[in-house]
């Protein structure tokens, strides 16, 4: 990754480009997803879209979406703006800035966003990248601004993920896709995706994603490490929203034994995106006794 990396990706019919960022308190008491995104539509000319969830004691209070705006003119991410969201690069691959309105004005955020790692790159070559569609990358985030909840400001500090991601998922060859984020206390953490493709008759047959990302023992630098057979255990409630989960980070193919953490969810809600489901949840997590809190999203075709 590059300072380039950061701009905007050229375009063709058929695919997007989306920065994603998500962040929360040290209890998960207030947390927030935001996503601004590019694409084509049927004339050839850049439209914008964008989504924006802001949760407060444990419940969803502020949710708006917007597609098909025009996008404005230049280049950089600072002329995108959809669904009251708009963000921008202050230092590429170091620090950004994002704000949300909701639409009745009551509630609100901007944010400063801080890197605390090195990227986490799903490249385009990973078997995950290839059956998704998608390819990418993440970073673990220092978060502080402010947040109004019912038109009431408050000073934020907590952690979170920015992600950077583009390309064409086909649908009709996947059932379902998911994304997470762990970030822990020390500036460690864990990002994974999984996808899974219409052949596969269980999870075991997803195909998963995951960087270990942390600091040096001797130096204190970002370090990353792409994860040799990782695993993911969710437990889900009735309705098909993720409760639980585990995962299981066997570092290379010789490791005698896992690294482990166990999460659960702290907030979440279920977003209708016509041909999509999309069920959004911030958990509290645990990982060889350091605490945290992250965001796991699960994306599900919907079948007639």
């Amino acid at each position: 990754m590059t300072a380039d990396s950061e701009a905007p990706r050229e375009l063709v019919v058929g695919q997007s480009d989306a920065v994603t960022v998500a962040f929360a308190d040290e209890h998960a008491d207030v947390c927030g997803v935001a996503r601004i995104g590019r694409a084509l539509d049927e004339s050839g000319a850049v439209v914008t879209s964008g989504l924006a969830v802001l949760f407060a004691g444990g419940s969803p209070v502020a949710v708006r979406a917007e597609g098909g705006v025009p996008a404005g003119e230049g280049l950089g991410w600072g002329r995108a703006e959809a669904a009251g969201v708009w963000t921008e690069v202050v230092d590429p691959l170091r620090a950004w800035r994002i704000h949300f309105d909701s639409e009745d004005g009551e509630h609100s955020f901007l944010l400063d966003l801080e890197a605390v790692s090195t990227p986490a790159v799903l490249d385009g070559d990973a078997a995950t990248a290839k059956l998704g569609g998608m390819e990418g990358y993440d970073q673990l985030i220092k978060v502080t601004g402010r947040v109004t909840v019912g038109g009431v400001q408050r000073t934020f500090s907590g952690r979170g993920q920015r992600g950077h991601s583009w390309g064409a998922p086909d649908w009709d060859k996947l059932t379902l896709a998911r994304t997470m984020g762990v970030w822990l206390d020390g500036d460690a953490g864990v990002t994974l995706t999984a996808v899974r493709g219409t052949k596969a008759s269980s999870h075991a047959d997803e195909s998963i994603h995951a960087v270990l990302l942390g600091r040096d023992g001797e130096t204190g630098e970002p370090v990353s490490l792409v994860v040799a057979d990782p695993r993911v255990s969710t437990t889900y409630d009735a309705e098909g929203r993720q409760r639980h989960a585990g995962l299981e980070l066997y570092e290379t193919d010789e490791s005698p034994y896992a690294r482990r953490a166990a999460g659960e969810v702290a907030c979440g809600t279920t977003l209708d995106l016509g041909r999509l489901r999309l069920d959004t949840a911030f958990f509290t997590w645990r990982m060889e006794g350091r605490s945290g809190v992250g965001r796991y999203d699960v994306l599900r075709r919907v079948e007639a």
